[in-house]
């Protein structure tokens, strides 16, 4: 019988991790109760300041720190009972460039092969360094390539015992725009292949552009995991720039009702919720205030609106 296919390929159930206290460091919670449904086949984004507790949290999933309680499976395989076929369904990008200089692809890829148990006849090497764009590399030094080309190694290193699952961590980190280009390129391909992508970054445009569901952690704490629509409609905000015919000294009074601000003397930067206020209605409004509009511009919600309102400490301050 064909091999019945998991609905999400990583589930976590009120998983915690916490470090011991170690000379004068305290005990950390790094992880609390975080409950998490990865949907197979997903471009799945993982969001959160710096110390939030993402790193905790892939490196569990990877074996490389033991969760404190809670439960965490990968291709429906617990990563504790079912170890090694849960290591085996995930492939983990580091953020670093953990390459060895004198092999070559080839070599990197079969030693990593090797290592996962992957019988010679079974082995995919140039079949990868293709899908990552290094077929003509395959037998120069890692330490000849260029930076980006390093990046897509590290890609096809983590893809070689053919991974359900595939982690990137922070892969574009000092890339150019460029090779960034080229690497998301070749992750949408293998993701419309049927690779689940889990992805971690910072540049959140990125995760808008790519991911069909974001989630976001901070403190330790899941906060949000929507589809990325959903998670947009969060915030019921929008900006409208009306570029009017004359300079102004203020706000017409007629205006008073919305909220909107006078910019470069003749700018009327109008913020309002887009559920309650139509654009057509404040346009309406500017004309019979008796102003002629030469240009208008609107600014939907974007990923950063949300994952700032959403981690902005309690009093209000950048954290």
């Amino acid at each position: 019988m064909p091999e019945t296919l998991p609905e999400n390929a990583v589930e976590t159930v009120n998983l915690c991790k916490t470090y011991a206290a170690s000379g004068q460091e305290p005990a950390k919670e790094a992880l609390r109760n975080v409950s998490l449904n990865i949907p197979r086949g997903s471009f799945f984004g993982l969001l959160g300041p710096n110390g939030a507790g993402k790193s905790t949290l892939i490196n569990i999933l990877a074996g490389l720190v033991i969760r404190t309680s809670g439960e965490a499976r990968i291709w429906g395989h617990d990563i504790e009972r079912n170890m090694r076929a849960a290591r085996r369904a995930i492939g983990i990008v580091p953020q670093e460039l953990n390459l060895d200089p004198y092999f070559t692809p080839r070599e990197l890829l079969e030693l990593q092969a090797g290592l996962y148990g992957v019988p010679k006849s079974q082995r995919r090497t140039d079949e990868v360094l293709a899908v990552v764009g290094l077929s003509k590399q395959a037998d120069s030094y890692a330490r000849s390539l260029s930076g980006g080309m390093r990046r897509r190694l590290l890609v096809a290193k983590a893809m070689v015992h053919s991974p359900p699952v595939l982690v990137l961590d922070e892969p574009t980190a000092g890339v150019d725009v460029d090779l960034r280009r080229q690497l998301w390129s070749q992750v949408r391909e293998m993701n419309a292949r049927g690779t689940t992508i889990l992805l971690t970054t910072h540049y959140l445009e990125e995760a808008e552009e790519l991911c069909d569901h974001i989630a976001i952690i901070n403190g330790g704490r899941l906060i949000a995991s929507d589809p990325t629509p959903k998670l947009l409609s969060r915030l019921d905000a929008k900006e409208m720039i009306l570029t009017v015919d004359r300079d102004l000294d203020a706000v017409p009074p007629s205006l008073g009702a919305y909220n909107v601000e006078l910019k470069d003397g003749r700018k009327l930067v109008f913020h309002y919720p887009p559920s309650k206020i139509h654009s057509g209605e404040i346009v309406a409004a500017v004309v019979a205030a008796g102003f002629s509009v030469y240009d208008i511009v609107t600014r939907d919600t974007e990923l950063e609106d949300i994952f700032l309102n959403l981690t902005r400490p309690p009093d209000g301050r950048a954290g």
